[in-house]
């Protein structure tokens, strides 16, 4: 090979396992909170009238028995009970998962692109730079607050439907039916920020080293992967387009700079490109 001539270096690609591992630690979440609603909920619906009177709500008018409360009523004091445990126990747990996370694709990270210089000829033990810091600590603050915001979309979407079935007068198959179509919605969401996240985590920590390295060029290369890739992620792949890696790639199709792996479900990764090789 002639002196001074660049060389690609093989991508650095998100690792499946650590997606697989964050999703089953929040399908785990969810699950619980599904059945506990279920239960919960299912409990309450089945209640008659009398028990669901308020024993401790204030007499009428007249001082004689206390005013009953609707279905409808206790209904929405449960739920509201059971978001409260529940919106707790997310946000409790959120910071955890995601300093998991995070920690996770750094490591596994630096450990792939060790791998992948060594058998380019290059040595390097990598600390943890404040760089890296920055973006470990933003993954995590994003990722904190997507876990929390799981069960918020969920616990809002099933108190709606517990409102609507009573208002509509549905039968408990109906509702429980409705519950387990909602768990589903929320499944899929949970999966498909754990593969973002993955995604996301794994381009802006490769990109911080590549910078640390010296290395300021990098090939866009397309997944091949997802059921509607970006014609335009598509083009450039197949055209071989090069970027700065400080300053990212203008995507025509949005008009901004992006760097592979930060818009929302992009799979697709740099091809670092050192200079001067010989």
């Amino acid at each position: 090979m002639p002196r001074n001539a660049p060389k690609t270096l093989k991508p650095v690609r998100p690792n499946a396992g650590i997606e697989i591992a964050y999703r089953k630690k929040i399908d785990a979440l969810v699950k619980a909170m599904h059945a506990s609603l279920t239960y919960w909920l299912t409990a309450a619906y089945r209640a008659n009238e009398p028990e669901l009177l308020a024993h401790d709500a204030p007499p009428d008018a007249s001082g004689g028995t206390p005013i009953q409360r609707s279905p409808a009523m206790a209904l929405r004091e449960r739920m509201r009970q059971l978001t409260r445990q529940w919106q707790k126990r997310f946000d409790d747990a959120s910071l955890d998962l995601a300093k998991y996370f995070a920690t996770a694709v750094t490591e596994r990270n630096d450990a792939a692109l060790r791998s992948i210089l060594k058998r380019s000829g290059f040595t390097v033990q990598f600390k943890l730079t404040r760089a890296m810091n920055d973006v470990l600590q933003a993954t995590v603050g994003e990722n904190v607050s997507l876990i929390k915001s799981i069960a918020s979309q969920h616990l809002t979407q099933v108190e709606g439907l517990v409102m609507r079935s009573v208002t509509a007068g549905r039968d408990l198959e109906s509702l429980a039916k409705e519950l387990q179509e909602q768990f589903g919605v929320t499944k899929r969401r949970a999966a498909r920020i754990s593969l973002d996240q993955n995604n996301k985590a794994t381009a802006a920590l490769t990109r911080v080293r590549y910078v640390e390295l010296g290395i300021k060029t990098a090939k866009w290369r397309h997944s091949g992967g997802g059921k509607e890739p970006r014609p335009s992620h598509v083009k450039a792949s197949r055209e071989g387009v090069t970027y700065n890696i400080d300053e990212g790639w203008l995507d025509p199709a949005i008009g901004k700079r992006i760097w592979p792996g930060s818009e929302i479900n992009c799979r697709c990764v740099s091809i670092p490109i050192v200079a001067g090789f010989s």
